[in-house]
This record gives C-alpha cells, structure tokens and sequence, in this order.
C-alpha cells in the first residue's frame, strides 16, 4: 500500500472569505447545503455521528439530516442503538459533512436531546411503510444470529401491524443544539480557509478564522 502516500489533490474550487460568510453559522450552513444539493452531490444529507461511551471510548456512524432551524439539526434513530444508549449517557456530540466534490467540510459540535413525540410522529408516519416496518423489526445494534431474523421480524410487524403501524416506542428523532460550526474550504497548497463560529455567553455567535 505504499501508493497511499502519494495521492495527492490540489483543492482550488473554492475560497471562503470573511466578507462572503454569513453572521450567522445556520444561514450559512443552509447556503452551503443548498449549493451542495443545486449541484448534485450524492446524498448531501448524509453526515457523520460522533458519541462517546461511559468508558470514553468513541464511536462514528453515519445519520441523514432530517430536519434543520434555528434548535438545531435532527436525525432518526432506535434510541436503544449504541449511539442512543451513548447519548443517554453522555449528550454531547458532534456531527461533520463532507462534501467532497465540493472540497467543503462542515463540523458542528453541542448537545443532543429527543426530539417531542409529536415531532417523532410526524416523521415516522411520512416515511415509506416499509421503513416503519423495519423499525419495528430491527433490534439495532445488537448481535443477531442471521439477516433471516430481520426478514422473519419485519413479516412479524406486518401481520401484526398492518398498512399503519404506530411509531415504536423506542424509535425517535434526536435535536443537535449546535454551540460550535466550523467550515472548512479546501484552497490550494494546503492553506485552507476555516472560519468557526462559537457561541457566546450573550446568545451571538463569535466568527473567526483558524490556522489550516
């Protein structure tokens, strides 16, 4: 694998100036998901999960953005998963999109917590039936024998459930409350352009510019 040390990439499609960026870190991002989505990218909802255990140890995944204002960003999930039981345990996370054909990577950092069951309903019922089936059947993240557990519990919740099952009890959404953004835009010979937005003790965010 000695090839690995020379890929190279120039990133030069871009710059993100302090007089372009918005004062505000959400209306950026809005701007930044728009531009990623007018343009094409393949699932430009799609962005990294970070928890952290009770034993420090962290963890990754990737969770589609399902819902964004100025709370925070939400996302679908099995509260009893390992990112559910890690957030129960620890709220804090963090979240990053990379949009690689656009040389943009976005990080946000905060506290989570469920959304209302209300919120989690609505979500649930707009999805397709055999998503919230697969809610129902899926014990996520626990040690199952073979995928024909997952066909035989998915059958199970059909027959029980029918053409409207309810939102399982253990299934919901989860609201990031952003208090650090930061947008990276890749420029060439490595001097990258970041700007983070933090927020202050008043409720205003502070923008300024970090170091490649």
């Amino acid at each position: 694998m000695s090839e690995l040390s020379h890929l190279r990439k120039s990133y030069e499609l871009g710059e993100l100036e302090e007089t372009q960026a918005l004062s505000e870190p959400v209306q950026q991002f809005q701007q930044w998901l728009q531009q990623a989505m007018d343009a094409g990218v393949h699932e430009p909802n799609a962005m990294t999960l970070a928890t952290v255990g009770p034993n420090g140890r962290p963890s990754t995944r990737i969770v589609l953005i399902k819902g964004l204002d100025e709370r925070g960003l939400v996302w679908f999930t099995n509260y009893h998963s390992r990112k559910g039981q890690e957030l129960a345990q620890n709220p804090w996370a963090a979240l990053q999109f990379h949009w690689v054909d656009m040389e943009r990577v976005v990080r946000i950092e905060g506290r989570v917590e469920p959304i209302s069951e209300a919120e989690s309903d609505a979500y649930y019922h707009s999805r397709p039936l055999d998503s919230r089936l697969g809610a129902w059947a899926s014990p996520q993240s626990e040690v199952i024998h073979s995928r024909a557990v997952l066909v035989a519990q998915a059958a199970k919740a059909a027959a029980q459930h029918g053409l409207n099952p309810p939102r399982p009890p253990h299934w919901g959404g989860y609201r990031l409350r952003a208090d650090c953004w930061e947008f990276w835009q890749g420029r060439r010979s490595r001097l990258h352009d970041r700007l983070r937005y933090r927020l202050q003790e008043d409720g205003q965010w502070l923008r300024e510019r970090l170091a490649p």
